[in-house]
């Protein structure tokens, strides 16, 4: 039966897996620019004795963004850490709701991680702020892991309104 519950579910559930599959792709981007970076830098510190400026500084910004990007997908696939001391030691409506609870906190947490995030790129702009080798703005790279914080929470949201409606994949 399709309930406005289910169908809510069904909607949140497809732009997560949209959001994380489009942050997997642009992170293995990113990371594909890290390896052609640092390979480019160990070629011209070898064969120029002169590395390429900035190298330190992009590499923490791709790497910022690669980890930021692939936490969504990474939720989508049950793929983090779970402590389960408890996992079965409770009946299933009690398991269902301690699961909902804690993915209600990780959203919240990663939702203010999101916002505060923001915050500090939004500042990173007012004040003009930029990075200290290359001397360009990086509140771009600072948006970005807010909104792979963002997708992760709202990920997050939607494993608890499935824990809550013991909602099944579609078959």
């Amino acid at each position: 039966m399709n309930t406005p519950m289910s169908t809510v579910i069904q909607l949140l559930d497809a732009l997560g897996r949209f959001l994380s599959r489009f942050l997997l792709i642009a992170g293995g981007v990113m990371l594909t620019a890290m390896v052609a970076l640092a390979c480019a830098n160990m070629f011209m510190r070898g064969a120029m004795s002169a590395p390429i400026r900035g190298t330190y500084e992009l590499m923490g910004f791709f790497g910022a963004i690669v980890s930021a990007f692939a936490l969504a997908a990474t939720q989508m696939r049950k793929g983090h850490i779970a402590l389960t001391m408890l996992a079965g030691k409770f009946p299933p409506v009690v398991d269902r709701y301690i699961d909902a609870f804690t993915n209600l906190a990780c959203a919240a947490f990663f939702s203010l991680i999101a916002w505060k995030t923001c915050a500090y790129a939004s500042s990173l702009i007012e004040f003009g702020e930029l990075s200290s080798d290359l001397n360009i703005p990086f509140h771009g790279f600072v948006y970005a892991v807010a909104f792979g914080s963002a997708v992760l929470a709202l990920n997050l949201l939607t494993d608890c309104l499935k824990a809550l409606a013991d909602w099944k994949e579609p078959t």
